[in-house]
């Protein structure tokens, strides 16, 4: 599973983010979301303005973007929040990364129903690249994460690459979507077995059939 430690504060670490504060568009982004919230309610904008300092840093360093301790102590700042509460967000949330990752970051599930329908060979197929489990490659193009479930157990295996998800995986197939990342193309996201939509059933419904055309009422039936 992933390693949740922290980047060591250092002080090369608050050279480079000591400084970090929204930029003009996400300036209104922020000021977007803390009125969501009622008064005196502000501090439940946390979660979306680390997912919106997490994305100025990608935009900024050509990553999926990641939370150094100083971008963390301005959210906490800009929030009127003690520090520790929104570390304690962003340690508990996989959304979150608390490490330098790389431009795509690979998050493969490796829970039981994945594990079932071929999760070992997907792993494989990374580590074939040249990726390596909680690391980022030396091109700074991959990181490679093992991660719980992520709720996509009827279209397993998959894997999540930063704001997208990858079903119905074989090793073949997530070469197919590596390489098309890599060439910067976008690869179509979702289920990758030819002629599904979502997870309907492969081959189609086993029951309730008269559902598939019409909504049919089963009740006098029963």
């Amino acid at each position: 599973m992933a390693d949740r430690h922290l980047e060591p504060d250092t002080p090369e670490l608050r050279a480079r983010w000591g400084n970090f504060a929204w930029t003009k568009e996400n300036a209104a982004k922020a000021k977007e979301i803390v009125a969501r919230y009622p008064e005196g309610r502000q501090r439940s904008a946390v979660m979306p303005l680390l997912d919106l300092a997490q994305r100025q840093v990608g935009a900024e360093t050509n990553t999926q973007g990641w939370l150094p301790i100083p971008v963390m102590e301005y959210v906490a700042q800009y929030l009127d929040m003690p520090v520790i509460r929104v570390v304690e967000v962003a340690t508990f949330y996989f959304m979150y990364n608390l490490v330098p990752v790389g431009k795509f970051h690979v998050q493969v599930c490796g829970t039981t129903p994945c594990m079932l329908r071929g999760s070992d060979a997907i792993m494989a197929a990374c580590k074939q690249r040249g990726m390596e489990k909680g690391h980022t490659t030396e091109d700074g193009l991959w990181t490679l994460t093992e991660v719980e479930c992520m709720g996509n157990c009827a279209s397993a295996p998959m894997v999540q690459i930063n704001d997208d998800n990858y079903e119905d995986l074989t090793a073949e197939r997530l070469d197919a979507v590596l390489d098309a990342l890599a060439a910067g193309k976008t690869p179509k996201a979702g289920t990758q077995e030819p002629g599904r939509h979502t997870v309907e059933p492969l081959g189609g419904p086993t029951s309730l059939k008269d559902m598939v055309k019409a909504n049919h009422d089963y009740r006098k039936e029963w």
